[in-house]
């Protein structure tokens, strides 16, 4: 019944199986992907005939996790999985950016390919095997493609790379580098670094080159056993011939003309100038215009690539190596706990950080298990920032990748939580877009953390560096423009600090580019990346002393374990009270470790004086404040220490004879005890009668302060010098 294929092979010390034949068999293309115990279907489904007059491929590329791939039932009130999560968004980016490049030219069939994952072993993650099944199923499915390609995790261990490390394993890697290409070469880099320079980057991405060319052999293997008949390739009709021809002798001078303004929005209105005439000369001549829009995009590409590879001079003048005039601003809002205005050329990022508490921590429910993220990067890009009126709504995929990069590129020199305990949200505004705006909110969001207070390693910077190609040579341009962007070959990100690279990204328009290419880009890239660095040193050369006025300030106290439940109270009532009395914020770790936040320093201490006189054990011979709380005929009963209780027993009342307890003390008077020792069940026993006997200027000496316990206690500081009572 089933025509069933399978290869394996021995892939960094797990099994890679590829299957076909037996699932979603309807599918132009479905792939079953297994490695260690990650499992994960791949299908591409292709539409026979393009929509006429459509002038893109609509190529659609969607990755799923299913909850029950790891054994777990969606929370949530609908139990099931609803919109696509970050991680789903910026994988099914991965997958998209490698593949797209090879479709062939002219192609505008619609293709859908998902990615299901249906098991998750918390050690592979699926991403990988989604990319590689992604292609195995382009593969064998007849639509025209160029591939197959593969991809590899890389990781940098000890001082060596690692092939596809575990989860485990990339706790203790400076590296995570997702590296996809063909045979021939790299098409996609998607990495986080701790500050590697530029050889150890150049390695990594050769490492995975070259760790992945069995997994095409083997999506090559499987395709001469199942792989269906090819479509026909797209071919270019004599109509189609002739409208080239004629948008090229109509509008090629004219376009030239308009890439010679250095301003872009006068640019923009003389380049669709060219286009409105060229297009009615067109109707005129009896020709299809519309048909012609993909031609002015082929017009323009040759016009600008042809102009830098010929005079080595750029749309605005600039040679290939100089980065446009930088202006950084700290400070710009005054609300803010930390603000950047960064502006290079025409882009520009308003970036603004926030910081908060443990309890503002994102909580997020993945494959993996559930874990906290303190750290958070929004980018936004609303259409004024390109001078357009459009629809906003909820971040798209371009958003999310966007921020993600940036949030890989800052994340590396961020303080550890028990250096500053903060949550950290940045917010990136683009109020202006013409080129890598990624880059700008790296710049931004770098010195908006350090106006905040936030002490990063190093500041970050990054740039964006682009790649023209033609069978003449190459030209790679540092700082690239928008209309570089849209009409070149390589959007090549890098970020990193002075020591080195934090992050890098790169996509590739063509099939592939050579490790030499990519080797002047990361040199030429490290050269603008100082020069950016340079110029934000103008506006803040390291994070501010302190905090905002408005920030909260948190304090970190540390208390034994088994007193944590003392703290936190039956149900939770003592920390309730704690946080109603002072105003303050109090978050405990199963450690002992308690963080207690507020904008006014006087909350903040009253809430740790609270804590720790709830903490401290009494000490015989010590002096504390306390309150009657119950009166009996053998004596009274003393709060102290905000949580403990000890007798006062009625002979050590006062000096004398006492008849009543209630001729001495009432419930709900504050009084100074002092611990005399513990019974046999280790009751306290407390004294006024001592205190009595001293001196009242020694005893205002010896009584520490009032615990915000309403009650609880200082202790003995005069006789004894200062200790640490939590």
């Amino acid at each position: 019944m089933f025509n069933h294929y399978r290869r394996e092979l021995d892939w960094g010390g797990r099994k890679l199986i590829l299957e076909t034949g037996k699932i979603a068999r309807q599918a132009d293309g479905a792939v079953l992907v297994t490695y260690g115990e990650t499992v994960v279907l791949c299908t591409a489904v292709g539409v026979k005939s393009a929509k006429p007059g459509q002038d893109f491929f609509p190529l659609t590329v969607n990755y799923q996790e299913k909850a029950f791939a790891a054994g777990k039932i969606p929370g949530g009130f609908f139990k099931r999985e609803g919109r696509p999560t970050e991680k789903e968004v910026l994988t099914s980016r991965l997958i998209d950016r490698p593949i797209r490049p090879l479709f062939p030219h002219g192609f505008r069939n619609e293709v859908q390919v998902v990615a299901t994952v249906l098991s998750h072993d918390l050690e592979n993650d699926p991403d990988i095997v989604a990319m590689i099944g992604c292609s195995a199923a382009l593969t064998l499915s007849g639509i025209p493609f160029f591939g197959p390609v593969a991809a590899a995790r890389v990781g940098f261990i000890d001082g060596a790379y690692a092939l596809n490390p575990t989860a485990e394993d990339l706790k203790r890697s400076k590296l995570d580098l997702v590296v996809a290409g063909t045979s021939e070469g790299v098409l996609m880099i998607e990495s986080e670094a701790q500050e590697l320079t530029e050889d150890e980057m150049l390695g990594a991405v050769t490492f995975g080159h070259t760790s992945f060319q069995p997994v095409i052999d083997l999506i090559i293997s499987l395709a001469e056993r199942a792989a269906k008949d090819p479509w026909p390739l797209p071919e270019t009709s004599e109509e189609e011939k002739t409208l080239s021809a004629r948008v090229d002798a109509l509008a090629r001078a004219d376009i030239a003309a308009a890439y010679t303004e250095t301003k872009k929005q006068l640019r923009q209105e003389k380049v669709g100038a060219a286009k409105k005439a060229a297009a009615a000369a067109l109707t005129a001549e009896g020709l299809d215009a519309e048909k012609a829009k993909g031609f002015f995009k082929e017009l323009e590409a040759d016009v600008v690539r042809n102009a830098i590879l010929d005079t080595g001079l750029r749309i605005d003048g600039r040679d290939t190596k100089t980065v446009r005039q930088i202006i950084a601003e700290v400070g710009v809002l005054p609300r803010a706990h930390g603000s950047a205005l960064f502006t290079r050329g025409e882009t520009q990022a308003l970036c603004v950080a926030t910081l908060g508490t443990a309890q503002d921590e994102q909580v997020i429910d993945a494959l993996e298990g559930e874990y906290r993220e303190n750290f958070m990067l929004h980018y936004n890009f609303p259409p004024y920032s390109v001078g357009e009126a459009g629809r906003m709504g909820s971040p798209g995929r371009r958003e999310i990748g966007h921020g993600k990069l940036a949030w890989r590129a800052i994340h590396p020199v961020l303080p550890g939580k028990d250096k500053f305990p903060y949550t950290l949200r940045v917010v990136s505004e683009i109020t202006e877009s013409n080129g890598s705006s990624s880059m700008a909110t790296v710049c931004g969001t770098s010195l908006s953390l350090m106006d905040a207070g936030v002490p990063l390693a190093r500041p970050v910077a990054g740039i964006a560096m682009g790649l023209i190609k033609e069978d003449r040579g190459f030209a790679v341009l540092s700082d690239i423009l928008g209309d570089e962007d849209h009409l070149g070959d390589m959007d090549f990100k890098v970020a990193g600090t002075e020591a080195g690279i934090t992050s890098l990204q790169m996509d590739i328009k063509i099939t592939s580019i050579t490790p030499e290419i990519m080797k002047v880009a990361l040199n030429q890239a490290k050269d603008g990346r100082l020069h950016i660095l340079g110029e934000m040193a103008k506006a803040l050369t390291s994070n501010r002393e302190g905090v905002a006025a408005n920030a909260p300030k948190i304090t970190t106290i540390n208390i034994p374990k088994e007193k944590i439940r003392d703290v936190i109270g039956t149900g939770g009532k003592v920390i309730r009270e704690i946080v109603e009395n002072t105003g303050a914020t109090i978050d405990i770790d199963d450690d002992g470790t308690i963080k207690i936040a507020a904008t006014d320093e006087a909350k903040a201490k009253a809430a740790i004086e609270w804590i720790r006189g709830i903490v401290a054990e009494p000490e015989i011979g010590v002096i504390y404040n306390g309150k009657v709380v119950k009166t009996a005929e053998f004596g009274a009963f003393v709060n102290f220490l905000g949580s403990k209780d000890g007798l006062v027993h009625i002979s050590e009342l006062t000096q004398g004879r006492v008849n009543k307890t209630t001729d001495v003390v009432n419930q709900g008077d504050a009084v100074k005890v002092k611990v005399i020792g513990f019974d046999d069940r280790g009751k306290v026993k407390l004294s006024m009668r001592v205190v009595n006997q001293e001196t009242g200027d020694d005893i205002s000496e010896q009584v520490g302060p009032k615990s915000g316990g309403g009650g609880g206690g200082g202790r003995d500081r005069g006789e004894r010098g200062e200790r640490n009572d939590g």
